[in-house]
């Protein structure tokens, strides 16, 4: 089975890689974060005009229909730079949210405005401590309004709308839309390890909240976190690339003892077990596109498995990175942080990867059991 991309998607890669390392060359996040900026609103603008923002969601509802293919390729390039743009929460989790389980209504409303960047979504799941799972959410929705506070939210400093996980006045956990223009909203900055996409305390007092008329069970909620584990593994295979050829490079033209570090064992096999890592994660993230692409029998264990990988790719390729710089590796001037730290929050974004780890084996359980006719 030929899990490759399209010639298309690849056309659409080659576009973006080469127009995201001329827009955000390296030092340009460094600059963003010393703004203070909640986003690189010009960044964003951008993308939006090209389409980007729309890729998964049909022309029908204002998106470009690229596709979820495309959709992969852009997240592993907007990786690959550690763009300082709420990409990730907007596209895979709140239009994915609306896509999958909005009234057309709902979908007509705000499917337009995220797909043209006019609105930018994020998704509210965590209660403070705790990996996604119906006991963790302790939200809980009252007459159509909902009182909480939603920590950490990522991405959501300059966002419109969220979704959120609550619980149901008739039981049960479900997705509800928030808009965050209105009453009751207030947002908190919280001093996390990726200040270049910073993250939020979100308290909500008697705010009006929507149901997403088909999410309303944690099915839903764990179709969704599977869906955005896909896209959110090519974001971190593009990073993981990235720290890898900045270290490659760095090994290349520091000397010691009149010879490029690159020379000595010791870094040879950093650099290889850097590689060898993210190829692993890339084959399962593939995997993943083809399930995602096709809304396959096989995504719920192709997330889990390329989710895990991709995340302790993603950190010990960033981590090596620091380690072959030497100092250099340690400094501000470096870039060698930023994917270090943008790495360590995507892998808690939708639960951590002891998560994930606990999800992958029981869905390989599930499996093994329908297989021997259990």
């Amino acid at each position: 089975m030929n899990f490759d991309f399209s010639e298309d998607a690849k056309a659409v890669r080659e576009h973006a890689s080469r127009f995201l390392r001329e827009r955000v060359p390296s030092g340009a996040v460094r600059k963003h974060i010393e703004s203070g900026a909640a986003y690189d609103k010009a960044l964003w603008s951008e993308i939006a005009e090209m389409g980007w923002l729309g890729a998964t969601i049909p022309e029908a509802f204002g998106g470009s229909a690229m596709g979820y293919e495309t959709a992969c390729v852009l997240a592993e390039e907007i990786g690959a730079v550690v763009a300082p743009v709420p990409f990730g929460p907007s596209l895979y989790l709140a239009s994915e949210a609306l896509l999958a389980f909005g009234s057309d209504a709902q979908k007509r409303t705000w499917l337009p405005l995220l797909a043209s960047g006019e609105k930018i979504g994020c998704f509210a799941i965590a209660d403070g401590e705790g990996d996604p799972a119906p006991e963790n959410v302790r939200a809980h929705v009252v007459g159509g309004k909902l009182t909480c506070e939603k920590f950490p939210v990522p991405n959501a400093e300059g966002t419109d709308v969220a979704i959120v996980v609550a619980r149901r006045e008739a039981g049960g956990v479900g997705l509800f839309i928030a808009p965050l223009d209105g009453h009751g909203v207030e947002r908190v900055t919280l001093r996390g390890l990726d200040v270049a996409n910073p993250q939020v305390a979100l308290r909500l007092v008697d705010t009006p909240v929507e149901p997403l008329a088909g999410g309303q069970d944690w099915a839903a909620v764990t179709k969704l976190l599977d869906r955005a584990a896909i896209l959110f593994a090519f974001e971190q295979i593009g990073g993981a690339r990235a720290a890898l050829d900045m270290a490659v490079t760095y090994a290349k033209s520091r000397y010691a003892f009149g010879r490029p570090i690159g020379s000595f064992q010791a870094v040879k096999h950093k650099l290889a077990d850097m590689y060898v890592a993210i190829e692993i994660a890339r084959s399962n993230a593939y995997f993943g596109a083809w399930a995602l692409e096709r809304d396959a029998a096989e995504l719920p264990l192709a997330a889990a498995t390329a989710r895990t990988a991709a995340s302790e790719a993603y950190q010990f390729a960033a981590k090596e990175n620091i380690q072959v710089h030497g100092g250099m590796g340690f400094t501000w001037e470096s870039d060698c942080h930023l994917y270090y730290t943008r790495a360590k929050a995507l892998a808690l974004a939708i639960g951590s990867v002891r998560h994930w780890k606990r999800a992958l084996m029981t869905r390989l359980d599930q499996r093994n059991e329908a297989a021997d006719g259990f």
